[in-house]
């Protein structure tokens, strides 16, 4: 078997555009779909797919790790964020292919299912844009929980630190804490919290907010300052009582390492559609089970992320749950031949060959590319923030 042709076919779902991947090979009706959307820089990843396609036409697509091999170290420029996103999809393609082949689950190839069901975390909001990241008044927090609730979910994420100075006011850091006061209020004990701070504070501020928090038993508290300062993580983790989660902007099992050895998380949050795909998720997701630490696949992409991630987490022992977006944009599950049910508050194991989904190639195209929602972010003196 041999691979003719990679593909990109790219779906505009406002703040992100979907980069979806087919792989095609010299057997009839043989193909697999993988994933590589990442925001602000798609045509980047689509012009380093096809960057790639020049190692991989000929190639035998069931020679998974050979091919990542191939793309990971045949270059001589090792891939940052754009090219290891773009590996990613290709990686899940290719899972996809071999699945079908076989006629078997990709978790199943995985080793099979660890766990009987999956648990789903829900955004505040259902993934909608100005859910997630333009809810500000403290009552919309505790309104919107209740639509989470009323789906199944027992685990709900959302960030009400908005942008964030080097050190906060206590105005700021008061009016978020009434937002996850009245989110707990609405919920009760028997749901878990997350918080996603987004990278958005200094160690300082992180340390301030939290805080605040204790009473509020967080799941979580998600990238509280940016991944690259691991002692500073292992400063907010040793400050605070509650789990630090973070690893969605890393890529490769090489980035993950101090964090894991430096224990600054309880929670890695590899991307299966970043990372390296279903092949070095898995790596990272061994590295942190000697380590003790828990791995929630990153997940706020389309639909194809969503049904890999799924695979990953059935077949990996020190999976805690999973994240999905099911609401932000109405169309969601139109682009596939048959929906994906992430609309309750856990799954149960994949059963059709490869990853389970086929896309609906003429609706897809009917929302070709465009720019995405821009997110641009200032402090209150005007100088330029992170979102």
């Amino acid at each position: 078997m041999k691979i003719t042709a990679i593909k990109t076919l790219v779906v505009h779902a406002r703040m992100r555009n979907w980069v979806l991947v087919k792989v095609e090979t010299d057997q009839p009706g043989l193909y697999g779909w993988g994933e590589a959307t990442l925001e602000w820089k798609t045509k980047g990843v689509v012009g380093s797919i096809e960057d790639l396609s020049v190692l991989l036409i000929g190639q035998d697509p069931r020679r998974i790790e050979h091919i990542w091999q191939r793309m990971h170290r045949q270059h001589f420029w090792r891939g940052g964020i754009v090219t290891m996103t773009a590996m990613s999809g290709i990686d899940q393609a290719l899972w996809d292919i071999k699945g079908k082949e076989l006629g078997k689950p990709v978790c199943e190839l995985l080793g099979g299912p660890v766990r009987d069901s999956l648990r789903l975390y829900d955004h505040l909001g259902g993934g909608k844009l100005e859910h997630i990241y333009q809810t500000i008044e403290p009552e919309e927090f505790g309104e919107r929980i209740q639509a989470s609730l009323a789906k199944g979910f027992t685990a709900v994420k959302a960030m009400p630190i908005p942008v964030a100075e080097l050190v906060e006011s206590p105005a700021v850091l008061k009016k978020a804490a009434r937002a996850v006061e009245l989110m707990r209020k609405a919920a009760g004990d028997a749901v878990d919290i997350m918080l996603d701070l987004h990278a958005r504070c200094t160690p300082a501020a992180a340390i301030q907010f939290g805080r605040l928090l204790v009473d509020y038993n967080l799941y979580w508290y998600e990238e509280p300052c940016w991944p690259e300062h691991t002692d500073a993580l292992v400063e907010v983790a040793r400050a605070l009582p509650f789990p630090i989660a973070t690893g969605e902007r890393l890529v490769g099992r090489w980035q993950f390492r101090e964090l894991l050895e430096k224990r600054a998380c309880a929670i890695i949050q590899p991307d299966v559609t970043h990372c390296g795909g279903i092949s070095e998720a898995r790596r990272i997701a061994a590295m942190a089970e000697a380590y003790s630490i828990a791995v929630a696949c990153h997940n706020p992409q389309g639909p194809v992320s969503t049904a890999s991630s799924i695979h990953v987490g059935f077949a990996t022992p020190n999976y805690l749950i999973q994240e999905v977006v099911r609401a932000d944009v109405p169309w969601r599950n139109d682009i596939l031949i048959e929906p994906l049910d992430v609309e309750r508050g856990s799954v149960l194991p994949p059963s059709k060959p490869g990853l389970g989904i086929d896309i609906n190639e003429s609706e897809a195209a009917r929302r070709p590319f465009e720019p995405e929602v821009t997110m641009e972010c200032f402090h209150r003196d005007g100088s330029v923030a992170d979102w």
